[in-house]
């Protein structure tokens, strides 16, 4: 599955496969991406490991105290340390002496890895005259001057959020079952041991738009207050249940994010029916979150179908049926290209 990043290979496309695609056995990628992303903010290129080391576990403290499972592996000496260290059994100064001497140990040689292999960009590289020190490539500097960079940080939290709500319910990355909650933007937990917000819909699926409206391809924020922010949108109308007794309305294969133009400008979509070129669309987009491992796999496959064969069904029997109700002796929706086509 590395097409995501080959056929448009920019940076934060690579960014966005590191995040989405790359392996997560424990969350210390998360916690290091967080942690570059506040370097930059400070224009800092050169980082020894004694200055990573404090947001780095920082990032990992405030993540253990709402889940104290942040991994696969049932033992974890870091991960103890920084427990220790939130119940205050160790002070700040021996919890950074333990991330140094534990914390870096995998996380960044393994940082640039997806699918087994190096990706085409490196975000940072091990300053050899400095063996304890990072230096911030060029590609990771200039990754911050695009309008996608306060994105890629909401997607990187909303992608944490995700895999770690899977872990401390004893749930495999791919068994996730969540709900989406309209009123708040919201996904919820259902298969947890108790009911629980997740993440923020917009940045759980804006990495696999990469940034860009689902229906015209017009840039997209996901940053609250942007005057480009996203709108959830029901790609099926809200008539759909009427068609199937499950009423997958507000299940995550029906949810994409649109610009607020497609969405209800002067030629939006509103409740009309998408064109079959976007059914498609939505098809490729949810075989993709399956096919990736996402950790709303399990979800897809719960509301659309065990085989790509009864997905395929299961849309078009939902097309056919919100045809007859909504689209029926009318022209179908589809708004006018307004950015390059990336997925």
């Amino acid at each position: 599955m590395s097409r995501f990043y080959e056929i448009e290979p920019i940076a934060e496309n690579y960014w966005r496969a590191i995040i989405l695609f790359g392996r997560n056995s424990a969350s210390y990628k998360f916690a290091l991406a967080k942690t570059l992303f506040d370097f930059h903010s400070l224009g800092k290129t050169l980082i020894t490991l004694e200055e990573l080391a404090v947001p780095y576990a920082s990032h990992l403290c405030e993540h253990l105290k709402i889940h104290p499972k942040q991994g696969t592996s049932e033992q974890s000496t870091f991960l103890d340390k920084l427990r220790a260290f939130n119940s205050g059994e160790i002070e700040k100064n021996e919890m950074i002496s333990h991330t140094l001497r534990y914390g870096f140990v995998d996380v960044l040689d393994a940082f640039h890895n997806v699918h087994g292999k190096e990706i085409g960009v490196r975000f940072f590289i091990k300053e050899r005259n400095k063996k304890n020190a990072i230096q911030l490539t060029d590609d990771f500097m200039l990754l911050g001057e695009r309008q996608q960079f306060a994105n890629l940080a909401e997607e990187t939290e909303s992608r944490w959020r995700l895999v770690e709500s899977a872990w401390e319910n004893s749930l495999s990355r791919n068994l996730m079952l969540v709900e989406y909650e309209e009123k708040d933007n919201l996904l919820i937990g259902i298969n947890t041991i108790q009911r629980s917000t997740v993440t923020s819909a917009r940045p759980a699926l804006n990495g696999y738009q990469k940034g860009r409206c689902f229906y015209c391809f017009r840039e997209i924020s996901i940053v609250l207050g942007s005057e480009e922010i996203a709108e959830v949108d029901h790609f099926f109308p809200h008539i759909l249940k009427q068609c199937d007794s499950r009423k997958p309305i507000d299940g995550i294969a029906n949810l994409v994010l649109a610009c607020r133009e497609c969405n209800r400008g002067v030629n939006g979509k509103f409740d009309r029916l998408p064109s079959i070129e976007l059914l498609e669309r939505l098809f490729n987009r949810n075989e993709y979150l399956i096919t990736s491992h996402h950790p709303l796999r399990e979800t897809l496959i719960s509301q659309t179908g065990s085989t790509i064969e009864k997905r395929q069904t299961y849309l078009q029997k939902a097309y056919n049926c919100s045809t007859l109700h909504v689209g029926a002796g009318g022209r179908k929706w589809q708004p006018k290209q307004q950015g390059v086509a990336t997925f």
